[in-house]
């Protein structure tokens, strides 16, 4: 049996102790997390500081017109909001605007991804034309479907329809919400595109070799084994055009300005008219926050359903 014997002074092994490990792993993520800190930094500052300044106006009664009129009314504007009918048809027209363009661009995106996923001469170029309406700025495109498109006199749209025998129609003025989710649609699509065009390129080509010597058909190889790997995909897409589809402004603005009335005005828009147009900074500020707050539980719960999604891939 061999005993440690320890030389005359020579320094005793240092043991790690808990505390110490623990001490150690601190500084180790401090040292891996210290590069971010100033985008965090900047992060909060540009947009946690004015969110604290909008909360605190709005709890405050405050009309640009009227200087000195600044006075603190509590819970006032949140009460006035809920019970403000034309903000609750402004609720219903951005669930509408947002649902009908995600929806639609989802479905035709499912399509032309099938469409792309095939090969054919010039499949590169048409691929990278695919996405360019999706690159072009919101105000321009709003600019070419109101112009180029939906003019009741010169428009495209009223062309085609005619050759088939329809007369033309104005759409800002009589279907202002089919006006405004057509160019939604038209600049969504090639996200939704490229998002579902990745999914199909993932899937092993081997099960869909397997799938056709089983005698499966098209349709149902696409129901049964492409569909249900593309899910992920498709809420990844229906989550990501929420929530920028819901903060709609420039189609709304540039297209219809929020009539006929308020028939299509949405509630990034209403909040517009509030602020700048009607002056009512209080009022305008108490919306801001109920939207904001309503975004974040919805997108919460849609993050959850897609990081389960994403543990049952696992």
């Amino acid at each position: 049996m061999s005993t440690d014997t320890v030389t005359p002074g020579a320094a005793a092994p240092v043991r790690a102790t808990p505390a110490t490990s623990k001490a150690v792993a601190r500084r180790e993520g401090w040292r891996r997390r210290a590069p971010l800190l100033p985008a965090l930094i900047f992060a909060i500052i540009a947009t946690q500081i004015p969110f604290l300044v909008t909360v605190w106006y709005s709890l405050n009664s405050w009309n640009l017109v009227n200087p000195g009129s600044e006075r603190f009314v509590g819970l006032s504007n949140y009460a006035d909001v809920f019970t403000d009918r034309v903000f609750r048809q402004a609720a219903v027209n951005t669930v509408l605007i947002t649902g009908g363009c995600v929806l639609i661009a989802m479905l035709l995106g499912i399509g032309v991804a099938l469409l792309l996923d095939r090969r054919f001469l010039g499949r590169s170029v048409v691929r990278t034309l695919m996405i360019t309406p999706f690159l072009v700025m919101p105000v321009a495109s709003a600019l070419i479907w109101q112009t180029s498109m939906l003019d009741p006199v010169f428009g495209i749209v009223n062309f085609v329809i005619g050759t088939v025998g329809f007369e033309p129609v104005d759409w800002a003025s009589s279907y202002p919400l089919v006006a405004v989710i057509g160019a939604l649609v038209w600049q969504w699509t090639p996200f939704m595109t490229l998002l579902v065009l990745a999914g199909l390129q993932s899937q092993g080509r081997d099960v869909l070799e397997a799938a056709q010597v089983d005698g499966a058909g098209a349709l149902r190889t696409f129901r049964s084994i492409t569909l249900p790997r593309l899910r992920r995909y498709i809420e990844l897409g229906v989550l990501l055009g929420a929530i920028y589809v819901v903060n709609t402004f420039d189609q709304i603005y540039i297209l219809t300005q929020g009539g006929p009335g308020t028939a299509s005005t949405n509630l990034p828009f209403y909040i517009y008219q509030r602020a700048f147009l009607g002056f009512d900074i209080g009022q305008a500020a108490a919306m801001g926050v109920v939207v904001v707050i309503g975004t974040i539980v919805v997108a919460t719960l849609a993050l959850r359903l897609l990081f389960r999604t994403f543990s049952e891939e696992r």
